[in-house]
């Protein structure tokens, strides 16, 4: 009966989403693509905040957040730990202006592409990853020269609650090289919506901010290291929901 429930409420959680996504990809290929970034971007993220607003009103789950303080005043990169596409949409409005990384075929998928282009996002083909880290280098410079922030989840995709996986260097190489520093960024929301699964669960994500950590007289190795440890621990110590 609960499952029931729980498929019900999904249900009507992607035909908000999906609903949503054709409104704001279509009006916003249309009438902003041509405005400026803050523009075009914020009106984008409009459906980003929707989006969790959506979740929280037909699925029951919430967001708490702690270390907003340890955000630095200009431009950053933030290291997220990556369990579902929750933290792609929350993260994305509220770190904002911030630039996020991601794979080039997402930019095709209509509508949902489309509004994703208008947010200057750094994409990558996972297919050269020599190409890729290059791209990334390059754009993430540029974005950070700008006062844009940078968004990379360094694992590369995303890994269920628990388990093991490596942290990728791309993300402290932009630091070092820009002169800015990583914040690293903790949370649990595939515990609450699964990678994979269509049942959305009720509860409380918790993302937590951690302290910056400076890129100056260090290196991408020992940077990521840093953030690795700090996330992984704090992701450990959250706590787990009630299982259905």
């Amino acid at each position: 009966m609960m499952t029931l429930f729980l498929s019900l409420r999904a249900i009507l959680f992607y035909l908000g989403y999906w609903l949503s996504i054709v409104w704001f990809g279509t009006t916003g290929i249309i009438f902003f693509s041509f405005l400026p970034y803050s523009v075009r971007s914020n009106y984008i993220l409009c459906w980003n905040r929707f989006s969790i607003f959506w979740l929280r009103c037909t699925c029951g789950l919430d967001v708490e957040v702690f270390g907003q303080e340890n955000l630095p005043s200009g431009a950053y990169v933030a290291l997220s730990k990556h369990q579902s596409q929750w933290e792609t949409y929350f993260l994305q409005y509220y770190l904002a202006p911030i630039a996020i990384v991601l794979k080039r075929e997402l930019l095709n998928l209509p509508f949902f592409g489309w509004g994703l282009r208008l947010t200057d996002p750094i994409a990558i083909d996972r297919g050269s990853p020599k190409q890729a880290l290059k791209h990334i280098q390059i754009q993430g410079k540029r974005h950070l020269e700008q006062g844009v922030s940078v968004l990379i989840f360094p694992e590369g995709t995303r890994i269920k609650p628990g388990a093991d996986s490596k942290y990728a260097r791309g993300g402290a190489n932009i630091a070092v090289a820009a002169g800015v520093p990583v914040v690293p960024i903790a949370l649990n929301a595939g515990e609450y919506w699964p990678a994979g699964r269509f049942i959305k669960f009720p509860g409380k994500v918790t993302v937590h901010i951690g302290k910056p950590i400076s890129s100056k007289d260090s290196n991408s190795r020992k940077i990521t290291d840093q953030a690795e440890d700090w996330i992984e621990k704090e992701v450990a110590k959250m706590s787990k929901r009630d299982q259905y």
